[in-house]
């Protein structure tokens, strides 16, 4: 530790804004005690969950678990750590409560998220491995996908840098398909990549770290406008915390950030975990088991009401002799027939009659659990094209009608148990306040020539906590390392304070060869370990 330091501009700073400030010994031990009792309340709830689930592989299931939370928990280190940087360097928290606080807020960010980044990102997996997940190949996608994030991520912040998890993981999924359809049999029809999805979240990454810089630059210069206290935009002098008004405004984003990185971050670690459940307890995850009461009434409701609305873009004269592979070539080629149309509503008739033998989805019985989630699941990518390509033209009424069966079917198969969100919850907060040093140090030091003022500290928190946000509720990925470090960067150019030109460049190499880095890693892993499942 360091117990004074010069800043960039050779002046003393009193004391090392990273320097203990003895707060640990109280924090510390309230963070162990909530640490095992969630512990606790993960351990007796999967237990509960498998209690009746048979041929559990507790050694495969160990293994994975413990593979996907520690991508979480290098997640929490790697990312969160811009959220702190901020406060600790004006000064607004110490160190250690600064970690603690955006650990904290990370979890309740996931414990409150939603799921749609979740499934958003399952998306991007190539269908039949989805829907195959129990077999050697989708066991090999889980493994490959989250070692290779979790070796690069672990590589970047070794040397410093903060590159993007959400790039890495993206990265590592594209990896995964198209190694997926390098092994494919020659002449064998098979997904690979949903590229418009890719292509969607692609472009969300790639303009976060643009709005970032943008309108973080923008905001200070309209804080230096109507804010006319030069404090705020120079060097802070002593190591007092700054004025009141404008350290909460810092511990106010912090806090945003550190909610929102938790509540669109740990989604991405949920969706995993759920394929690792799914494949290897299938009769204890593949289909929601305790909706509402009135759930399966309201599907095969919804169900008939499809089915009448599919009805009437029926053309005469067209037969079909198994529905099924019809579908599913749909989904796979992205293409809508003529067969389609009737393929889809044969299919969704004869798996709601299926369901419609039992009282609850939980009375189906175990050895037909797997085929219903398949078949529901594959019916929800149907009608995707649909609800969201519009690859069939319907009248409003008639949309409306597959909405709410699509609605109904994402219920059945998209659920998220409340102890994955605590364990993941965990893994990401005990990130933040374990591995944080070294991406802090970057941010607070080696972005800019000069030391961070209060205002570019604010300006760029309250940008980075509002893009987040927002992209969390359109459920789209974005890179919180991006859009902060970007956010920077950017309050550095418009005070006129400088960039530090290594680190900016080391920081856009490690930003550009994230994909291709990842995608190469994980295609090798895969291929790799479809030789050992």
């Amino acid at each position: 530790m360091h117990n004074a330091v010069s800043t960039p501009h050779g002046g003393k700073a009193l004391g090392h804004p990273l320097d203990s400030s003895g707060a640990s010994r109280f924090i510390f031990p309230v963070i162990l005690v909530l640490v095992l009792g969630g512990l606790g309340y993960v351990a007796y709830a999967l237990g509960k969950d498998l209690a009746e689930a048979r041929a559990v592989p507790w050694v495969m299931l160990g293994l994975a678990l413990f593979i996907a939370l520690g991508f979480e928990f290098v997640n929490g280190f790697h990312d969160t750590a811009n959220a702190v940087a901020t406060v600790i360097y004006t000064r607004s928290l110490p160190a250690e409560v600064a970690v603690v606080w955006s650990g904290f807020f990370n979890f309740l960010g996931v414990l409150t998220s939603s799921g749609a980044v979740a499934f958003g990102i399952i998306s991007l997996l190539p269908v039949e491995l989805i829907l195959q997940v129990n077999s050697g190949a989708g066991l090999a996608m889980v493994f490959a996908l989250l070692s290779a994030a979790i070796i690069w991520n672990l590589g970047t912040w070794y040397l410093g840098l903060p590159a993007s998890s959400s790039h890495t993981l993206i990265g590592a999924i594209i990896g995964v398909g198209l190694a997926n359809q390098y092994l494919a049999p020659s002449g064998t029809a098979t997904s690979g990549i949903d590229w418009s999805q890719a292509t969607n979240i692609g472009l969300s990454l790639l303009l976060s770290p643009l709005v970032g810089f943008g309108c973080a630059a923008l905001l200070l210069l309209a804080m230096k406008l109507f804010i006319r206290n030069k404090a705020l935009y120079q060097e802070p002098k002593t190591a007092a915390p700054p004025p009141l008004w404008i350290r909460a405004v810092l511990i106010f984003t912090c806090t945003g950030v550190s909610f929102a990185h938790g509540s669109n971050d740990g989604q991405k670690g949920m969706g995993l975990i759920m394929l690792i459940l799914i494949g290897l307890v299938p009769t204890a995850f593949a289909l929601n088991r305790t909706p509402n009461p009135n759930y399966l009434q309201s599907y095969l409701s919804a169900s008939a009401g499809v089915e009448t609305a599919l009805g009437k873009y029926v053309k005469p004269d067209i037969e079909v002799a198994d529905p099924k592979p019809v579908v599913s070539d749909a989904v796979k080629n992205k293409a809508w027939s003529d067969q389609t149309t009737l393929a889809l509503q044969r299919y969704i008739h004869s798996s709601s009659a299926e369901i419609a033998r039992y009282p609850t989805l939980e009375a189906i019985p175990d050895t037909l659990v797997g085929n219903v989630r398949n078949d529901i699941y594959l019916i929800g990518e149907a009608l995707k094209l649909i609800d969201k390509k519009k690859l069939l033209p319907m009248q409003e009424a008639d949309l409306a009608a597959v909405k709410t069966y699509h609605a109904a079917v994402d219920q059945a198969t998209k659920f998220i148990p409340g102890w994955v969100k605590v364990a993941v919850a965990l893994a990401l907060g005990l990130g933040t306040m374990i591995g944080w040093r070294r991406i802090v140090l970057t941010v607070g030091e080696k972005i800019g020539k000069t030391h961070l003022t209060y205002g570019q500290g604010a300006a760029a928190e309250l940008v980075a906590m509002a893009t987040i946000g927002a992209a969390d509720q359109f459920g789209l990925p974005v890179s919180t390392t991006h859009v902060l470090s970007s956010g920077v960067a950017g309050t550095m150019a418009a005070n006129g304070s400088g960039l530090q030109g290594q680190t900016v460049r080391n920081l856009l190499l490690a930003w550009v060869l994230t994909l291709p880095a990842s995608i190469a890693i994980a295609f090798g892993l895969y291929v790799a370990l479809r030789q050992v499942f």
